[in-house]
């Protein structure tokens, strides 16, 4: 069962400019601890653009994307970085919520079932792509949380 899709398109060199304008005081308030990381060991040019700051941008959109699908954007207490894009141990991106993004997930989610975050990423310069479906599903399938480990 779908409980929510949300999708986003963002400019890259719109978060380049602002990466540029406001550095970390930007990166601290949208991004978790493990997504800088990440973007921070993209090194070179992707093309035409900073492999890092399509990173960025792409995790960027997914925030976005998942605010849409959880259905609040982000006001009644979801946070940026309320949102955390991992990828599974297969490398398939997933996000890991947490604060109030959790709190919205489980309130959407049916009893006895479970929700499953799919996240799909893309970039060609000049945008970022996201798309996420939260699905509910009866089983072993965990609610994910900042319990879960991102790899």
């Amino acid at each position: 069962m779908i409980l929510g899709i949300g999708n986003d398109l963002t400019d890259i060199s719109r978060i380049e400019k602002t990466v540029e304008r406001f550095g970390d005081r930007f990166l601290d308030r949208v991004f978790t601890p493990a997504e800088r990381a990440k973007a921070e060991r993209r090194v070179g040019k992707g093309g035409r653009h900073d492999a890092r700051i399509a990173t960025y941008a792409k995790r960027f959109a997914a925030k976005e994307a998942c605010a849409k699908a959880l259905g609040t954007g982000f006001r009644n207490g979801v946070f940026w970085r309320d949102m955390g894009v991992v990828n599974l141990p297969s490398g398939q991106p997933t996000l890991v919520l947490s604060g109030g993004a959790l709190d919205r997930l489980k309130s959407i989610t049916p009893p006895g079932m479970n929700a499953r975050i799919h996240l799909t990423l893309t970039d060609e310069y000049p945008l970022a792509e996201a798309v996420v479906i939260i699905s509910a599903e009866p089983g072993d399938s965990p609610v994910l949380s900042s319990a879960a480990s991102p790899a």
